[in-house]
């Protein structure tokens, strides 16, 4: 029978543990006790648990009740029940690590209409982290949102039980369908998952192959994710890694070279739907002049355009482009100015981080016809997520609209001369993924490594107290310190060599078995059962979370 609570496990040890210490009260009596753990689905007589990857899973034992000897009848289910759960709970967590997991949707996967209903401003990547490790099984997340991607980056307790709860927060928070989501999402795991981060840091993953903007867009999740609970030790050093990886294929490959942008390939597909005799005088708008709205400004600029509109809500912005671009003829409007800006236009760039479309096909159809000399099209090149463009646009004979999606015909023209370095990359990656997978392995030993000290600690300070206690009241400050000190030096010069053996930086294989190994024998030696201490805090810390 399964339970239908996820973490169930958790709860049901919380409610063990406060029923154990009222057992006095008559709302603890075993048949009470019974009625409470009916609501996790979990009878308290004949009950064996059973663990499966993901889930808890309970079914009858075909054997009698097990029996506890207890002064007190009435525990002795409850103290069966909670012995039972930290067995399975133990196995459960401590045959495998946590898993870092991907469950993406981009360009290559989904279309720009789902993508856009998935997307999450950069403002709220915060708030989603802390849903997300609300989530029973997600210790650790981070949100890569951008205009050809969204990608949720978890570390999961459960692979299964995690990806089916991000699935369905995607599901609740963007309003598509779990069947629909599963139908385009990607789903990776620890090696490929870190894999896959790394080619879109590169820029292998891009719709242009070696687009720059994408490694800054990692960037800038690392400095969203600063302070925030939730972008944990494992995911921080997975997106720092992939900075470094993105850096190095740049500096060592030059697979950057040329048009690699999704802002340059816009441009690239505007100059390719215009006559040819045109493409210098097609008189340009562009809407938006942030990070995107600039790189098209440039890379107009670059194929000979000297003059241009720009609507920005802030003129600020524009000045300062202005300022770049000293031959440029660059005219600022406000965005109340808009639709009059498109009314003049032959080519409309959108690049807003706007929520809601700002043309739609009411706006565009009172608009004056362009000339054929630009092909009698007006031309809309919407490079946002979501859309800044209404797809009814399309429905106008006066119209052209190409999104972010339709940027693969520009693409097409210029892959061939990158796969060579894109070759050249993937060693690098594959390099650099072992890397961060023997320094994640290598966190394995701090446990053991804090539960050491602390248990050399508690002897020692025991040790001290009974010297202490012998030597009588009246001896001085300073011989108690002397004592103090030379407790404290014998200890961390007994600990110095087995800690040297727990510590390496994860880039020697053969230094990383070697120190997994002494952690083992360290455990085993001094029972400090570290993976049973991980696996109580975690637990408690999702029964927190639930009574909150």
């Amino acid at each position: 029978m399964a339970v239908s609570t996820s973490f169930a496990g958790a709860k049901l040890e919380a409610l063990l543990l406060k029923s154990s210490s009222s057992s006095s009260s008559a709302s603890t009596s075993k048949a009470s006790l019974a009625t409470q753990l009916s609501v996790f689905g979990i009878p308290i007589r004949n009950t064996r648990s059973l663990i499966q990857r993901g889930s808890f899973r309970c079914e009858a034992a075909s054997g009698p009740d097990v029996v506890v000897k207890s002064d007190n009848p009435s525990n002795a289910a409850t103290i069966s029940a909670l012995e039972q759960l930290k067995t399975s709970a133990a196995d459960r967590y401590t045959k495998e690590r946590s898993s870092i997991v991907v469950i993406g949707l981009s360009v290559h996967t989904a279309p720009v209409e789902m993508r856009e209903k998935l997307a999450i401003p950069e403002a709220e990547w915060p708030r989603a982290i802390g849903e997300l490790c609300g989530l029973n099984h997600i210790e650790e997340a981070a949100v890569l949102s951008t205009c050809n991607r969204m990608e949720i980056y978890v570390v999961a307790l459960s692979q299964h039980r995690g990806v089916k709860e991000v699935t369905e927060w995607m599901s609740k928070t963007s309003g598509i369908p779990v069947s629909e989501l599963c139908e385009h999402r990607f789903l990776l795991y620890n090696k490929d998952a870190t894999q896959h981060l790394f080619e879109v840091s590169a820029g292998l993953d891009s719709l242009v192959l070696g687009e720059g903007q994408i490694l800054a867009q990692v960037k800038q999740v690392v400095r969203v994710g600063q302070g925030v609970n939730g972008f944990g030790r494992n995911i921080s050093g997975l997106f720092k890694h992939a900075i470094t990886v993105g850096k190095r294929v740049r500096t060592e490959t030059n697979i950057a070279a040329g048009a690699v942008s999704v802002s340059s390939a816009a441009v690239e597909l505007a100059l390719m739907k215009l006559p040819e005799a045109s493409r210098v005088t097609a008189r340009m708008l562009v809407i938006g002049a942030g990070k995107m709205g600039k790189l098209v400004i440039k890379h107009l600029v670059a194929k000979g355009c000297t003059k241009m509109v720009v609507v920005n809500r802030t003129e600020e912005r524009v000045a300062a482009i202005c300022e770049e671009l000293k031959n440029v003829e660059i005219i600022y409007k406000p965005l109340e100015e808009m639709l009059a800006c498109a009314a003049n236009a032959d080519v409309v760039f959108t690049s807003t981080a706007s929520e809601n479309a700002l043309f739609l096909k009411e706006h565009v159809k009172d608009l004056p016809p362009v000339g054929q000399d630009v092909g009698g099209y007006r031309h809309f090149i919407d490079i946002s997520v979501p859309r800044n463009v209404g797809s009814c646009v399309s429905d106008l004979e006066t119209a052209r609209v190409y999104n972010v999606d339709d940027l693969k015909e520009v693409v097409a023209a210029n892959k061939e001369d990158r796969l060579q370095k894109a070759m050249e990359a993937q060693a690098i990656i594959t390099e650099e993924s072992k890397q961060f997978e023997a320094w994640r392995d290598s966190l394995e030993t701090v446990p053991t490594i804090k539960k050491l000290r602390a248990y050399a600690e508690r002897i020692r300070a025991a040790e001290l107290e009974k010297c202490l206690g012998k030597m009588g009241d009246d001896i001085s400050k300073k011989t108690r310190r002397a004592v103090d000190d030379l407790s404290r030096g014998i200890v961390n010069k007994l600990l110095h060599g087995p800690m040297q053996h727990l510590r390496c930086d994860g880039s020697d294989s053969r230094t990383l078995s070697e120190t997994l190994e002494n952690m083992h024998a360290l455990n085993r030696m001094f029972s400090l059962e570290t993976e049973i201490s991980v696996l109580e805090q975690k637990i408690r810390a999702k029964v927190e979370q639930t009574q909150k």
